[in-house]
Order: structure tokens, then C-alpha cells, then sequence
């Protein structure tokens, strides 16, 4: 549901709306993560928990981005590193590096990020679409943005496109 509105919103922003800029409603909220500089977000209703990072169990013959599987409650979650994934260098773990737990279409998966920001409110007049340039948004990872102040634009990722093993 939530998802279907921000979609709305955003190509209201784009078609040049202008109620929506006058609007501020809220639509939903992101948790924002940091890789980086970056801010990045995920929709929460995707969210399961926040874990600290822990044994990694690895597994042969997988994407490099793919770390592994833990055991969360008795349950085997794959491990996806972010900075990886987008094609970033990988730094050593901190006490900040944290294991976000998704839930989508009924499979979990955790991502390792750098570290876990905050939870905000998305209001419509804050978002506006992904840059269509490949050369900006590779692999479509980038579902929509939300404009913070100064240069703070937090990228939410799209969580279906993040966890296809075709757009690597």
C-alpha cells in the first residue's frame, strides 16, 4: 500500500504537480543507513530488526556480494554486503557495522551496512524520482530520493531490484 502511494507521489513531483509541493503529508517511513558518506534508506515496512554483525558462515559459489548465511531464531539468512554490492571497497567491521534484517516476499535476508542512521517520516514534499541516467543509477538500485537539508538527499533503495541476482 505504501509503496503504491509513494509511486503516486513521485510521479505527481515529476510530472510537475504543484499541489504536491504545497503537501506535506506523511506517506511512510524509511530507515536510513549509512555506507560511507552516503545516506541511504529502506521502506520500513521491509525491515525485520537490526543485528550486530556476527559469524558469517560462507558459502562456495555465490556472488562475491553474497558474505554468507547466519542463524537468526533458528532461521538461515542469507548475507548481503552492501558496499560490495554497489562497488564499493570493503573496510574492516566497526562496533557501528550492523546486519539489517529484511523480510521480502517472504524471504529474509540481511545487509550489512556501515551504520544504522535513524527512522524518518517520508513526506511528499520531500521526494522526487531516481535519476533515469544509467551512469547515475546503475542497476536501478535507486527506487527514489529524499531531499534533506543542504546537500543531504538520502537514496531509497529499491528492495526488489537490491536482492535480484540479475542486476549484479
Amino acid at each position: 500500500m505504501t509503496n503504491d502511494v509513494i509511486k503516486e507521489a513521485v510521479a505527481k513531483q515529476q510530472s510537475g504537480d504543484r499541489k504536491l509541493a504545497a503537501d506535506n503529508s506523511i506517506l511512510g517511513k524509511v530507515m536510513t543507513f549509512n555506507i560511507g558518506e552516503q545516506v541511504y534508506g529502506i521502506e520500513i515496512q521491509y525491515i525485520t530488526e537490526i543485528i550486530g554483525v556476527s559469524h558469517i558462515t560462507k558459502v562456495p559459489h555465490v556472488p562475491n556480494y553474497i558474505k554468507g548465511i547466519i542463524n537468526v531464531r533458528s532461521k538461515v539468512v542469507p548475507i548481503i554486503d552492501i558496499r560490495t554490492r554497489f562497488g564499493k571497497p570493503e573496510i574492516p567491521y566497526t562496533n557501528h557495522t550492523c546486519i539489517i534484517t529484511l523480510d521480502f516476499n517472504d524471504i529474509a535476508v540481511g545487509i550489512i551496512v556501515d551504520s544504522v542512521a535513524d527512522v524518518e517520516d517520508i513526506h511528499t514534499g520531500d521526494i522526487s524520482a531516481a535519476p533515469e541516467n544509467k551512469n547515475v543509477n546503475t542497476n536501478d538500485f535507486i527506487q527514489y530520493m529524499i531531499r534533506g537539508e543542504g546537500d543531504n538527499t538520502k537514496l531509497i533503495l529499491d528492495v526488489a531490484k537490491l536482492l535480484d541476482e540479475q542486476e549484479a
